[in-house]
């Protein structure tokens, strides 16, 4: 079957080193598609799991070849660190083989909308303000992605679809719902300022494609619960892509065989060589002709 084509894609939080990162999806999907422009925005590797042993399966390994082949072959590959990869944003200006760090970009759409391209943790007080406070709740979250994993197991023995349990509190939780709306307003708000007509970022694992005050809001998901991308057609419209839409859920690889993979303990360094394939270099002028949506002269490192 012919790959997909997309003229963008922008994929988020896909949290490798997270034993809970759904890796095997996220590499069916990077096999799927063809495109011009593909986005990192934040969160690939959780440095969070560096200071301990590290989950890191053969599938890890698949998904970073992937990502540089994609590169290697043509697509324009972006990366804009995280709050969990920030180790990386020291990098930002620069570009590895053919993968260009920045802190922030703008994308100009197929019909010549500017959008800007940010993580986002920038924008969450908590993360901002309270490191303290962010570490506790990224304990929490990780059990209930626990309780999660147990719970879509048995789904899946079952023959029903995925659910993400994390996704279904967060709707219903008064106090989660205003965290959201607050952070979208943000970004929103922002986007004005800036003079853009929207924003896309990740951060939050809350999948969305909304306009608001004449401002475009696209958040990506995450590859932990909603296993999701925000993509463009050729004439520049957008549409959010769930992996566990596209394929059928029961093709997943099981919780079992997903625990029998190897898994190594890896340093800082193991991780961050997979990532940087040749020493970074000076990105290329804003001018250059086959970068038409990066402006790097416009990039603010962080």
């Amino acid at each position: 079957m012919g790959k997909t084509y997309y003229r963008s894609v922008f994929i988020s939080d896909t949290h490798l080193c997270c034993r809970d990162s759904h890796a095997e999806m996220l590499l069916r999907f990077l096999d799927s598609f063809k495109c011009e422009h593909l986005y990192l925005v934040g969160d690939i590797v959780d440095a969070w799991y560096l200071g301990k042993k590290v989950y890191w399966p053969a599938t890890y390994n698949k998904v970073m070849r992937k990502l540089l082949k994609h590169a290697t072959r043509g697509t324009k590959v972006v990366y804009i660190p995280g709050n969990h990869d920030e180790l990386a944003r020291h990098l930002a200006g620069y570009s590895l083989g053919n993968v260009v760090i920045a802190s922030k970009v703008y994308h100009f759409t197929a019909d010549g909308k500017k959008l800007l391209v940010v993580h986002g943790d920038q924008f969450d007080a908590i993360v901002t303000y309270h490191v303290w406070l962010s570490h506790l709740g990224g304990a929490a979250y990780d059990y209930l992605i626990a309780v999660n994993r147990m719970v879509n197991a048995v789904r899946q023995w079952l023959g029903l679809p995925y659910m993400s349990l994390a996704g279904a509190i967060r709707r219903k939780v008064k106090g989660a719902v205003k965290f959201l709306t607050r952070f979208e307003d943000t970004l929103i708000e922002m986007a004005k300022q800036e003079g853009v007509d929207g924003v896309i970022c990740g951060h939050i694992h809350q999948p969305a494609i909304k306009e608001s005050q004449g401002v475009m809001y696209l958040n990506s998901g995450d590859w932990i619960e909603n296993c999701s991308a925000v993509v463009e057609d050729p004439h520049g419209n957008f549409e959010i892509v769930r992996a566990h839409e596209l394929f059928d859920h029961r093709d997943e690889v099981t919780l079992p065989e997903r625990e029998e993979q190897s898994a190594v303990a890896l340093t800082e360094a193991h991780v961050l060589s997979a990532l940087i394939s040749s020493s970074p270099s000076r990105s290329e002028s804003p001018d250059e002709p086959n970068r038409p949506t990066l402006c790097i002269g416009e990039i603010a490192a962080s």
